[in-house]
């Protein structure tokens, strides 16, 4: 993991500025800074532990990561885990991943057409699961399910975006799940005595927008690569500039706000002038509707697929 300090790291963008850990803006409560310096200084030692993590998913994810471990034996650790398994044939023939609506059957064919990132995704979603019903965890279950259900719909919007660039869009469906692992890291690490802080709006205010970086720092320290990795911490610069064609960052940027438009009753117009990635996507109103068409049709079965 490249080195995270606290006088050097932990930034943060809201809009169109970027924060450092000293500056103080509204919203910065004393107490959420003391808390986010520890995570930072945690997060720079290393190895980073999420309070009730599953052993079994963590085996997974390193498997999935090391070029040599064998499909076999990824195959069997996945297989030990039978409601993981069940629920990995459940997402292989849904209809986000089976438009063709031709059924697997088994657990060798399902991780085959998913892919190594969506075998992850979906090893993570389990984690969650888990999570949520450790007694330890109890005081934030319902924000740990409003984060991944907010978290699922980005990367059901993420893997339709991406099909209008060069990047793969399992990459994408991963990294739109995964933009808010420092949400959740710090949600895991307050709960208990530090779990006024979440309830706090100046306190929320600011964990809101620091957990990009801290996001960024986790996925540093799981090794995954560099492109998710800045994507995350990247995910709130709505005004960065690039003459590169789009990239996964873009892809992000854009599937988070048309996420929230989603949430959104009776849904409004995306507001994309302030948001770079959408000129650079050559995005239209209508391109935006039809891209939370086609999301919203398949999210109903990823809920219902991936047990959150």
């Amino acid at each position: 993991m490249k080195e995270l300090t606290a006088a050097q790291s932990l930034t943060y963008r809201s809009g169109q500025r970027s924060v450092a850990e000293n500056g103080s803006q509204a919203g910065e409560g004393p107490n959420a800074l003391q808390f986010l310096m520890k995570l930072a200084a945690d997060l720079a030692r290393g190895p980073v532990d999420l309070p009730c993590f599953p052993n079994a998913v963590i085996k997974i994810r390193d498997a999935l990561r090391d070029p040599e471990t064998s499909a076999e034996a990824t195959l069997k650790l996945v297989g030990a885990e039978p409601r993981l398994a069940a629920r990995l044939i459940q997402i292989a023939n849904s209809v986000a991943f089976n438009p063709a609506g031709t059924p697997v059957t088994d657990l060798r064919a399902a991780m085959t057409r998913l892919g190594h990132s969506l075998v992850e995704g979906a090893a993570m979603s389990f984690a969650v699961q888990q999570m949520k019903d450790e007694p330890a965890l109890r005081s934030i279950s319902k924000d740990l399910t409003a984060l991944w259900n907010k978290s699922l719909g980005v990367a059901s919007i993420s893997q339709v975006v991406a099909r209008r660039t060069k990047v793969r869009p399992e990459e994408a469906f991963l990294t739109g799940l995964l933009h808010g692992i420092g949400h959740l890291y710090v949600m895991a690490q307050a709960a208990g005595k530090q779990s006024a802080l979440l309830r706090d709006p100046e306190c929320a205010e600011t964990i809101a927008n620091w957990h990009p970086s801290i996001g960024k720092a986790v996925l540093e320290n799981w090794r995954v690569g560099e492109a998710m990795a800045n994507s995350v911490g990247e995910q709130l610069d709505y005004d960065r500039k690039s003459h590169r064609e789009p990239d996964l960052t873009d892809i992000l940027i854009v599937s988070i706000v048309l996420a929230e438009a989603l949430e959104q009753t009776p849904m409004k117009a995306v507001e994309m002038g302030q948001v770079s990635s959408f000129q650079r996507m050559g995005f239209t109103q209508e391109d935006c509707m039809a891209t939370l068409k086609h999301a919203q049709h398949q999210l109903g079965s990823l809920h219902d697929s991936l047990g959150c």
